[in-house]
């Protein structure tokens, strides 16, 4: 962490960050198990809806790795940058889930 950031604000822009990035996790295991729930997933369904699970974390743990030695407007910035990101990723995998449906799932 930056010398000059207070330790309280940085871990407030961290928990704050952190809350977004796990309700994009929620969201995606809820779309997971909504997709999972009437007819089953294939291979490819459980593979492409998982790392939608999983992405969010590992957007987390980059920007925080990018943004942990500079100043909390700057780790703000990045956090902020890494959900636009999470947030691009989501709707492209709701685009798709929707659209290929009987690819993903067993119907």
């Amino acid at each position: 962490m930056s010398a000059g950031s207070p330790r309280w604000l940085v871990g407030l822009v961290l928990g704050l960050a952190g809350l977004f990035y796990a309700y994009a996790v929620w969201n995606a295991i809820a779309h997971l198990v909504s997709m999972a729930a009437p007819h089953g997933l294939t291979g490819a369904g459980w593979a492409t809806l998982l790392f939608g699970v999983v992405f969010p974390a590992i957007v987390f743990v980059f920007a925080f790795a990018i943004g942990r030695r500079r100043r909390v407007g700057e780790l703000a910035l990045v956090m902020l940058a890494g959900l636009g990101i999470v947030a691009v990723f989501w709707l492209s995998l709701l685009g798709y889930s929707v659209l290929n449906m009987s690819t993903l799932t067993g119907a």
